[in-house]
């Protein structure tokens, strides 16, 4: 069986597994609950999947922008600031379907805080994806759990409320973080962190782990 169809398979038997398997106690708009159980079969199987996706990298950073030439670099530039008025100098990307996940997630879930807190989202989700417990791809870890009421990683996507953009200028900001951080930009906010909750939550799986920083309205937290 070719590489790509080896993909295909893993990825059909990963969402089937997620779907038998899979529960929250506590997932909140203002929290994203690490309670969904992890089938020993989808772990071995996701790092599988991963060997199997590490052989077409390739193939995935040719696919990673339909930026017209020259519009947009395909990676982060040096000296990338945490601040509006860095990001209002950027041109205005656009990109593939894992750019337009984390775009959206950031809108969806984090366009009320500091640019430097939607930086840190974004490096919570792309830190799950590096990790064999989640799901391999951006658009997979935002829609971990997608499919039952309030049972999913990210609330917006199983809240039963249409996905609506109606603040340009906040999609616009979102779109320009996801691409410097699918374009490379280090993470150096949350130290690894997996998990975040509000401050004005105290969600029980909070004290079973390492809290790695605190910005802006968010707590964010390291699995171990």
């Amino acid at each position: 069986m070719g590489i790509a169809r080896q993909v295909t398979a893993a990825i059909c038997l990963a969402a089937s597994i997620i779907g038998g398997s899979a529960s929250a106690g506590e997932v909140l708009s203002t929290a994203n609950d690490p309670g969904i159980r992890i089938d020993t079969r989808l772990t071995t199987l996701l790092s599988r999947e991963k060997t199997a996706l590490g052989q077409l990298s390739a193939l995935r950073l040719e696919r990673l922008s339909e930026v017209p030439a020259g519009k947009f670099e395909r990676t982060a530039p040096e000296g990338v600031e945490f601040t509006l008025a860095f990001l209002e100098g950027l041109p205005v990307p656009n990109g593939d379907a894992q750019w337009k996940c984390l775009t959206e997630a950031l809108y969806f879930e984090a366009r009320g805080e500091t640019v430097k807190g939607q930086f840190a989202v974004a490096e919570v989700i792309l830190n799950r994806v590096d990790r064999a417990e989640f799901p391999n791809s951006v658009c997979g870890v935002i829609r971990q759990g997608t499919g039952k009421r309030y049972q999913c990683q990210f609330t917006y996507t199983c809240d039963g409320h249409a996905e609506v953009v109606n603040e340009q200028a906040a999609w616009r900001r979102a779109g320009k973080i996801a691409w410097l951080m699918l374009g490379g930009t280090k993470r150096v906010l949350t130290r690894g962190a997996t998990n975040y909750h509000t401050v004005a939550v105290n969600p029980a799986w909070a004290s079973r782990f390492a809290r790695t920083a605190t910005i802006g309205v968010h707590h964010f937290y390291k699995m171990p």
